[in-house]
């Protein structure tokens, strides 16, 4: 497989690519070409050059974090970057499947580093800071060729966040990385003049795929940022000497933002070629908000398995509000479909579950060989989300099809009333679980977090608001107010949590 980096670093080898917000450290494409080389060699020499080694690593964002991905493909071995996030028990389970023959952390994760201490040898594993001289003393000048791989062998692992309570490592290979990047730019207009701002994390799909990897493809540069903050970032998007283009964030960041900042602040923002949103339905109010600020927020659908799949354009605001809520189209290189639980393709606006295939699309999972299986019909990846298509060819996610219940004999889906409760001005952000009722099997419970100073809101007036827009059957009986969500990296609600702590 070509290496886009090395040929940035021939053809503009000055030019911006990687920069570090939180250290400074700036890197040309001639630097990061002889930075990936150097990081490769050494890798090497720690696996006694194994091919498809894992190479496991805990840390915050980091322009080094972004190197290693680069170098482990280079030298033939797969990146397992890990979610600090987790408690060390989760970190060792993930340890145990990927089986790494290397782990490297900061400093700061010696804990949750420990578990692998008791499966891998010391020589194998280090602190970042620790290998410091071991990859200075690495050739700086010489290019390392990148190694004799084909376009489908493994260069990263992924594991999904884990909605559902269980994660799997999602295969990435050099085909699925670069089709997704690929459709990525398609869809968001990201060029060789793109600067994009990467503070989603980079143990993420859509921190290290979608944001990171695709403007380097192109010969674009990367700002990264350790973490999203909502006047922070705002401050870094609007910051001329940075020149941001283009920014993607879940969409509870862009709640946080308007939330945050004073108002009518957001105008400021209207420069940016694209502000993608992705990891959960974007309510359509929001998306409209963002308009009339002028601001193209472009919605779309991915998935650790798929990659960047589906998008809204950004270069016309009126498609993005005459169809505020939807998720565009399938990029270029994706093939979509809806699909009903009888097995037939779903007609206009018929809800069914959305299907896959591509290029972009994983080979399967990790040690997981049945799961692989399940997960697949043919070429075609089967999602778990229940989507619609419009006649005009543009999809809508519904839900999650586990988090869909079923109320007195009627399916009703959590994002459509979720989408109403975000239009309640009170309203900073929302969940909504189906829950055990004796009298309809499962009814409603809506979990909200309110903006600041907004805590007059009752449970009657929600319940009043939502059947004022929704039939009756879908406003949630139950309403409490809550200080925080539990979210996956990627802004997903964890739902099973929410199910688990009520019945509990």
């Amino acid at each position: 497989m070509h290496d886009l980096i090395h040929f940035h670093a021939q053809a503009t080898p000055a030019k911006k690519a990687i920069v570090d917000l939180h250290t400074g450290e700036a890197y040309d494409y001639r630097h990061t070409d002889q930075r990936i080389s150097q990081i490769a060699s050494y890798l090497l020499k720690a696996t006694d050059g194994e091919r498809g080694g894992r190479v496991a690593m805990i840390s915050r964002n980091s322009a080094f974090m972004l190197l290693m991905h680069f170098a482990c493909a280079r030298a033939g071995l797969i990146f397992v970057p890990l979610n600090w996030r987790l408690a060390p028990p989760e970190i060792g389970a993930l340890i145990e499947d990927a089986q790494p023959s290397l782990l490297v952390w900061q400093p700061d994760f010696d804990a949750l580093a420990a578990p692998g201490f008791d499966i891998m040898e010391e020589a194998r594993r280090f602190r970042i800071e620790d290998a410091g001289e071991s990859f200075a003393k690495e050739e700086s000048d010489a290019f390392m060729e990148n190694a004799d791989a084909g376009e489908d062998d493994p260069i990263t692992l992924l594991y999904t966040s884990g909605t559902s309570g269980k994660s799997k490592g999602v295969i990435l290979t050099h085909k699925t990385v670069l089709y997704s990047a690929l459709n990525f730019a398609q869809s968001s207009g990201v060029d060789r003049n793109t600067v994009f701002l990467c503070d989603m994390p980079l143990f993420h799909v859509a921190g290290l795929l979608a944001v990171a990897r695709t403007p380097l493809f192109f010969g674009g540069a990367v700002l990264v940022s350790q973490k999203f903050d909502p006047v922070n970032t705002f401050k870094n998007l609007t910051d001329p000497a940075l020149g941001v283009t283009h920014y993607f964030c879940v969409t509870q960041m862009a709640a946080l933002m308007r939330e945050k900042n004073p108002p009518g602040a957001m105008k400021k923002l209207s420069h940016l070629t694209a502000m993608q949103t992705g990891g959960a339905p974007n309510p359509p109010a929001a998306v409209r908000a963002w308009a009339e600020d002028g601001v193209a927020q472009v919605d779309g659908f991915g998935m650790t398995e798929i990659g960047s799949a589906f998008s809204m354009s950004p270069y016309d605001v009126s498609i993005i509000r005459e169809k505020a809520g939807s998720v565009g189209m399938p990029s270029p290189f994706t093939e979509g479909k809806v699909m009903t639980a009888e097995g037939r393709e779903a007609a206009p606006d018929e809800i069914g579950e959305l299907w896959v295939r591509g290029p972009n699309v994983t080979p399967g999972y990790w040690n997981k060989p049945a799961e692989t299986v399940a997960a697949f019909e043919g070429e075609w990846l089967k999602t778990g989300d229940s989507a619609r298509k419009d006649a005009d060819g543009f999809y809508y996610i519904v839900d999650r099809t586990k988090d869909m219940f079923i109320s007195g004999g009627e399916n009703v889906y959590p994002v459509e009333i979720e989408a109403v409760l975000t239009e309640m001005p009170e309203v900073l952000d929302c969940a909504v679980i189906g829950v055990p009722d004796q009298k309809w099997g499962e009814v409603g419970a809506a979990l909200i977090l309110l903006k600041d100073g907004k805590d007059s809101l009752t449970a009657e007036e929600v319940i009043s608001f939502v059947k004022s827009r929704l039939a009756s059957f879908k406003a949630p009986k139950h309403v409490r107010f809550v200080d925080d969500l539990p979210r996956t990296p990627s802004g997903k609600v964890q739902k099973h949590k929410l199910r688990d702590a009520w019945t509990a």
